[in-house]
């Protein structure tokens, strides 16, 4: 049997707010509402600034929070960037009056996001489901917020003293991603400019599916970000990063470890090594290395190959190029083998091999040819399970995956 993994790092920061009493004071005039992803008020002498809002269904929970600091009317709610969790909470926070600021291409991205709910929506749930607690895909709509005023790349707003420079730092997570800054006092809100977790490897094209984000640009932005010279960094998700130092050793390592994955996935690539070797083979120089809690070092290998080759593998030939999958011959296969029964016997010799990902390959061409041969799901399920053992659950994305996959196969099992 598996021991307890302990819950990867992200897992607790998307549900600390659960049983949040009051909102978390990072200044005596800034105030944190823990979410999916955090909403931030910010007091002036005329009127108050709110900083994303979070997810629909805590909307209340979030106003509760922050009512009790709130000093006047709500001038901005400004959303970083265009996912659900920072624009839900708008329809219960806007007041008459308020302006919702966001960044350039958000109407496009939000759309896009919501617009392929039917296909993202699935997908979601496989892999947050049970981390959220959610017995199915979310059926209530999500609201359909709409800016009134965009950031195209730089914009400036004065509130009771306070300055807000709005700045397009695009790709940690969205293409219209805005960073707040206020200049007076040294604080950027980045948002997900570097995706959930800070000191992490940027996920730069999800497991749930999304539009791939650039690494070029990832790394463009990080410089923005530490050009401001920041004395207090406060992300999206987690607790604010303090102290311009370390803010800055943080950033020249997150700088460090992406730069380095991108140009050993070039150099492979100019060498004629294949997408998959280069994965494989891929290990962190030990002073360079960052988490891998969301992203994974390995995945971003591949996100920049197919960025700079495209979709098209020359190793995997002519059939890439046409509607017909290689499971279309699976049945072929496991007849010629003697049938998915053999494969699945194949696989767990692979198992007792330490072999875990070459027995799924074979299991996948098992039940290709019958999805219930009850040898092939039990060899799946114990492959799934000799990874998430070796993965430890430190990357909260493989883990899941994982656990999912293996629910669903003891569903099918019958327990």
């Amino acid at each position: 049997m598996a021991t307890q993994e302990k819950a990867p790092p992200l897992a607790g920061l998307v549900t600390a707010g659960d049983e949040q009493k009051e909102a978390v004071a990072i200044t005596d005039f800034i105030f944190m509402a823990r979410d999916v992803s955090n909403a931030y008020l910010v007091t002036t002498d005329d009127g108050d600034v709110i900083v994303n809002t979070g997810i629909v269904h805590n909307a209340e929970r979030n106003v509760a929070l922050l009512k009790p600091h709130r000093t006047g009317p709500l001038r901005y709610i400004i959303l970083t960037q265009s996912h659900a969790d920072h624009f839900g909470g708008v329809p219960s926070l806007v007041e008459e009056g308020t302006k919702v600021v966001g960044g350039p291409g958000y109407i496009e991205a939000r759309d896009d996001m919501l617009g392929m709910q039917s296909y993202f929506g699935p997908r979601t749930f496989k892999l947050w489901g049970s981390t959220l607690k959610q017995d199915g895909p979310p059926k209530a709509a999500q609201p359909e917020v709409t800016p009134d005023i965009f950031v195209e790349d730089r914009m400036t707003l004065e509130v009771g003293g306070r300055t807000f420079e709005l700045i397009h730092a695009p790709e940690g997570e969205t293409e219209d991603n805005i960073l707040v800054w206020m200049p007076k006092e040294k604080i950027v809100f980045t948002g997900n400019t570097f995706g959930p977790v800070w000191l992490s490897m940027p996920f730069l094209n999800t497991l749930r599916g999304d539009k791939p984000r650039r690494v070029r640009t990832y790394l463009q932005s990080l410089k923005k970000v530490r050009d401001l010279g920041a004395e207090i960094l406060i992300t999206g998700h987690g607790d604010p990063v303090v102290g311009k130092d370390r803010i800055r050793e943080d950033l020249d390592r997150m700088e460090a470890a992406v730069t380095y994955v991108r140009d050993y996935t070039l150099e492979g690539m100019k060498a004629g090594k294949t997408v998959h070797e280069l994965m494989h083979d891929f290990e962190f120089p030990g002073n360079v290395a960052i988490g891998d809690f969301h992203g994974k070092a390995s995945w971003a290998v591949k996100s920049i190959w197919r960025e700079y080759s495209g979709w098209f593998h020359y190793e995997d030939g002519t059939t890439e190029l046409y509607g017909v999958p290689r499971s279309s011959v699976y049945g072929d296969i496991a007849e010629l083998a003697g049938g998915a029964a053999k494969l699945a016997e194949r696989a767990r010799s692979k198992l007792g091999e330490g072999k875990p990902l070459e027995a799924l390959h074979l299991v996948d061409i098992a039940l290709g040819a019958d999805p219930d041969e009850r040898s092939a799901l039990e060899a799946k399920r114990d492959a799934s399970q000799m990874l998430l053992d070796e993965c430890g659950g430190q990357n909260l994305s493989e883990t899941m995956w994982l656990r999912s996959e293996i629910a669903e196969i003891e569903a099918k099992l019958g327990g």
